[in-house]
């Protein structure tokens, strides 16, 4: 009898019950063995590692004991999932097609205890992704019933919980003052008031000590307590929960807690802070146009400063340049950057909305993740990345570290919860940092930032330029001249002799061009200027260098 290994994987959205004795991942668990003991006949018999996502969506795959079970199962230490219902395992038909990749790749299946249904027949399988698409919809009811009932709450000024800010304190659905706190922020806006700058704000609050409140977590870790970075100063001043009033998204109402801060105290603070973003910061137009100033370094740590050049016809191109090269001449410093500005910064802010998108990112940055938490940050994530605006994304950056083949890039925290009118303190303080591979490209004078997943891009004339002069070798073997092809051809002779040394390309730097591989730099305006040696050995040299 064939021996079939048998991995219960069991899933629950909240963590509420997860502390008690006996909970509902126990009484998953307790199923599914059962369920294994009955086909013991069939050769079944239980794992003993336990694959258990406690307080995890069903909505993204982003989950450690399914990721450990899925990689078990490519490397065939399992033959069979069991799960007490389809839904613990995903909720998404996406993401079941993927994990049913895995399991045919594998060799392995999976069962559902409650539903009985086979898939390997088309009628079980219509039956699965029917239930998956009740899953996914409830999923979708569910977050859409959750974001309504905030929105109608904030409405009638209702505070909706999550982390209480600084100078407040739960009191029900709406908030009392914490005296002693409410000092502090005083303190924060008079400070603003007299030195008109976020950054001399957070100096002199620092040289005050004043600090955030000093957090508990549920495993013992404390957070907080530390002197107030320029993202939280500036979510305080920004904040209209200190005016008396409940933001949502963009729109915002009276509340129906007391306010620390005059309201038109407030207004006239906003106006200054929109007064002060409003002025010029650097030296010329570079400065203000360059929405990474400050923020871009290279490998050894220098900044990259914003420059510009000027075309012949009077057009004018941004740059981030290593700051060396501003004293320095470029021969002086090889390992110097320079980065056409505007791809640089459609580059970051596309990577930007790649991490916003990461279906586990809410629950990994909020303090406390709540369900009702994690479904609005989402929320607010969803409705930024929707906007599609480069320089909203480019705000939340807090630094670009570029060094050869790899682009870090950190976001700040606090700027996410300052975009979206979320309380600061809700939001872990450490920066999010990714890593992505990106290459340099050069065409001419051009310098183009590749990003290694990037879809490759063909060159479409250069491709039809291989074309004819192959072409035109064939008709010259044939007997015909330089001056009867371009006759024919309608073409000019000069043009023949240019380009038919392309007949003569190496089979593999054809087929480079052929599938877009080949270097930005080897184009037809380059072949036209330079020559290329018949030896193949040497072409590859020579392309392999541009």
């Amino acid at each position: 009898m064939n021996r079939t290994r048998c991995a219960i994987y069991t899933r629950k959205s909240s963590e509420d019950g997860l502390e008690q004795e006996f909970n509902s991942l126990h009484a998953q668990r307790e199923a599914c063995a059962a369920y294994i003991v009955s086909q013991k006949h069939e050769g079944w018999v239980a794992l003993p590692e336990h694959y258990d996502d406690g307080g995890l969506s069903g909505g993204s795959l982003e989950r450690p004991a399914l990721q450990q079970l899925l990689e078990d199962t490519r490397q065939g230490r399992v033959d069979q999932i069991v799960v007490y219902k389809i839904d613990r395992l995903t909720r998404s038909l996406a993401d079941f097609a993927k994990i049913v990749d895995i399991l045919d790749a594998a060799g392995a299946s999976f069962v559902s205890v409650t539903q009985s249904f086979n898939t390997a027949t088309s009628m079980g399988r219509l039956t699965l992704n029917m239930l998956l698409s009740f899953a996914q919809f409830e999923r979708e009811v569910t977050a859409e019933r959750i974001r309504d009932k905030i929105a109608a709450s904030k409405r009638k000024g209702l505070w909706m919980g999550g982390l209480v800010p600084l100078g407040y304190q739960a009191d029900g659905r709406t908030l009392a003052i914490d005296e002693g706190e409410a000092e502090t922020i005083q303190q924060i806006y008079d400070l603003y008031e007299k030195h008109g700058t976020v950054v001399a704000v957070r100096d002199a609050a620092s040289d005050l000590g004043l600090r955030s409140r000093l957090r508990s977590k549920a495993g013992g870790k404390n957070t907080g307590g530390r002197p107030l970075d320029r993202g939280h100063i500036h979510h305080i001043l920004t904040n209209p929960l200190y005016a008396g009033r409940i933001r949502h998204r963009t729109q915002v109402y009276d509340g129906a807690h007391p306010a620390i801060i005059d309201p038109a105290r407030w207004d006239h603070i906003q106006t200054l802070l929109q007064q002060a973003s409003a002025r010029p910061r650097g030296q010329g137009k570079a400065a203000r146009t360059s929405l990474l100033c400050g923020k871009v370094f290279d490998e050894t740590g220098d900044r990259l400063t914003p420059s510009h050049s000027k075309t012949r016809a009077g057009t004018r191109l941004r740059y981030y340049i290593s700051n060396r090269l501003v004293v320095g001449r470029a021969e002086q410093h090889p390992d110097a950057w320079r980065l056409p500005a505007e791809e640089l910064e459609r580059h970051v802010a596309e990577l930007v909305g790649r991490m916003l998108a990461e279906p586990s990112l809410p629950a990994r940055i909020l303090v406390q993740p709540t369900a009702d938490a994690i479904c609005m940050l989402a929320a607010g994530l969803d409705a930024l990345k929707a906007e599609r605006n480069a320089a909203a994304l480019l705000e939340l950056v807090s630094r670009v570290e570029i060094a050869p083949a790899t682009l870090q890039l950190a976001l700040e925290t606090a700027a996410i919860a300052s975009r979206l009118g979320n309380d600061v303190e809700a939001m872990c303080p450490d920066l999010l940092k990714r890593s992505f591979p990106f290459q340099l490209r050069k065409r001419g004078v051009e310098t183009r930032i590749i990003l290694a997943d990037a879809p490759l891009e063909t060159d479409d004339r250069l491709i039809c330029n291989i074309a004819r002069a192959q072409s035109w070798f064939d008709r010259v073997r044939a007997g015909e001249t330089f001056d009867e092809i371009a006759k024919n051809s309608d073409t000019s002779k000069r043009r023949i002799q240019q380009m038919i040394g392309l007949a003569f390309l190496a089979p593999d730097i054809i087929r480079m061009v052929m599938d877009g591989n080949q270097p930005a730099g080897f184009t037809s305006d380059w072949f036209k200027r330079n020559n290329l040696p018949p030896d193949w050995h040497e072409q590859r040299a020579i392309v392999a260098a541009l």
